[in-house]
C-alpha cells in the first residue's frame, strides 16, 4: 500500500496539472488496474500456494478469439459462446494443474509451455477458419446488449475539471476487479481452504502429513488463474467489439509483478490478495501516469523491471528480519 502512495504522490506532483488527478485521470488508471488486477489476485491465491502460472496471457487471447468466432462467425448466441470458453478456460486449468502435480515439474515449465501451445493454437485456428488473426463484429451478435451490460458497461460520473461538462467513465471492470479481491480475501483469512493455501505454499510435504488435500487445491488454484483469465478476455473482447490473437500478451507477467510488488513471495507461503490489488493499482498508476507527464511510453517496461527488482529486494529483505526474528 506504500508504494502505490508513493507512486501516486510522485505522479500528482509532476502530472496532477496535466490531467492525473481530474476524474477522468483515475478512472483512465482505474480500468488499467481493474483488468490487471483481477489476474493478479488469482495469480497471488497461486502464488501464495507455490505454483506460477504463465500461460494466462495466452488464455486471455484464446477464450477472446473462441468468443469472437463462435458468436460472429458461427452465430451462436453471445451468452453461449460465452459459456463455452468459460469451460474451455476451466479444463486449460485443470490440465495444467494435474500435469504439474502428475509430472512434478516445475509449474514455471508446464505453463510455459501451455502459453506457447494456447497462443500457437489460437493465431493457427483462427487464420484456419477466418483467414486473418482478428475478428470484429461483436455489436451484431445475438445477446450483445445484455452481455455488455455485465462485462463492458461503465458508470459515468460528470468531471468538475472538465470545461464542457464531460463525465468520467468508470467501467464496471473495477467492481468486478473489488468484488474479487473481497472475496479472495475472505477465502485467505476467513476460510479453512484459505489456511491450506498458505500451508501447502510453506511446506507441501508437512501439509498433506496435516491432511491438506494439496493435489485438489493446486488444481483448483490452477482454475481459478484460468477463469480470471477467462474474465478479462471477455470484458476486453466485449468492451472492443472484436478479438485479436495476440491480446493479453505478457500480461502473465505483469500480473507476477503486480503480485509481488503486493508484498507476496515468489518462493510461496506469504502473501495476500489486498497486496495483489496494490501492486496492480500501483502498475496502472504507472502505465498512465508516464503518459500524463509526457514521458515516452515505450519507458514504461523500463519502470515496471524496476519496480520488480526493488520489490524482490524489499521481500527479501522483510523475509530475513523476519526469520532473524523467529
Amino acid at each position: 500500500m506504500g508504494g502505490a502512495v508513493l507512486v501516486w504522490i510522485i505522479f500528482a506532483i509532476f502530472a496532477g496539472d496535466r490531467g492525473f488527478l481530474t476524474l477522468r485521470g483515475t478512472a483512465n488508471y482505474l480500468e488499467v488496474a481493474s483488468e490487471l488486477g483481477i489476474l493478479a489476485v488469482a495469480v497471488a491465491l497461486l502464488m501464495i500456494g507455490g505454483e506460477f502460472d504463465l500461460s494466462i496471457g495466452s488464455i486471455i487471447g484464446g477464450c477472446g478469439m473462441t468468443i469472437a468466432i463462435l458468436s460472429v462467425e458461427y452465430g451462436w448466441h453471445l451468452w453461449a459462446a460465452i459459456g463455452f470458453s468459460l469451460l474451455l478456460a476451466l479444463l486449460i486449468g485443470a490440465f495444467n494443474g494435474i500435469l504439474v502435480i502428475r509430472t512434478r515439474l516445475p509449474s514455471f515449465i508446464i505453463t510455459l509451455g501451455s502459453l506457447f501451445i494456447i497462443r500457437g493454437a489460437t493465431i493457427g485456428l483462427t487464420r484456419l477458419i477466418t483467414g486473418r488473426t482478428q475478428v470484429g463484429g461483436l455489436k451484431d451478435a445475438i445477446g450483445y446488449d445484455s452481455a455488455a451490460s455485465v462485462f463492458a458497461s461503465s458508470i459515468g460520473i460528470k468531471d468538475p475539471a472538465s470545461a464542457r461538462g464531460l463525465s468520467a467513465e468508470f467501467s464496471i471492470s473495477i467492481i468486478w476487479w473489488l468484488a474479487i479481491a473481497l472475496i479472495a480475501t475472505y477465502i485467505l483469512l476467513r476460510t479453512r481452504p484459505g489456511n491450506w493455501i498458505f500451508g501447502m505454499g510453506g511446506d507441501a510435504n508437512a501439509a498433506r502429513n496435516v491432511g491438506v488435500p494439496v493435489n485438489r487445491m493446486k488444481i483448483i488454484l490452477f482454475m481459478a488463474t484460468a477463469a480470471s483469465a477467462w474474465l478479462v478476455a471477455t470484458i476486453q473482447v466485449l468492451s472492443a467489439s472484436g478479438a485479436d490473437t495476440l491480446r493479453g500478451e505478457q500480461r502473465e507477467f505483469y500480473a507476477i509483478i503486480a503480485v509481488v510488488i503486493g508484498g507476496t513471495l515468489l518462493t510461496g507461503g506469504y502473501g495476500s490478495a489486498i497486496g495483489a490489488v496494490f501492486g496492480a493499482l500501483t502498475v496502472g498508476m504507472v502505465q498512465q501516469g508516464i503518459v500524463y507527464t509526457g514521458i515516452d511510453s515505450d519507458w514504461f517496461q523500463v519502470f515496471l523491471g524496476a519496480m520488480l527488482i526493488v520489490a524482490v529486494l524489499v521481500n527479501n529483505f522483510i523475509r530475513k528480519r523476519a526469520a532473524e526474528a523467529r
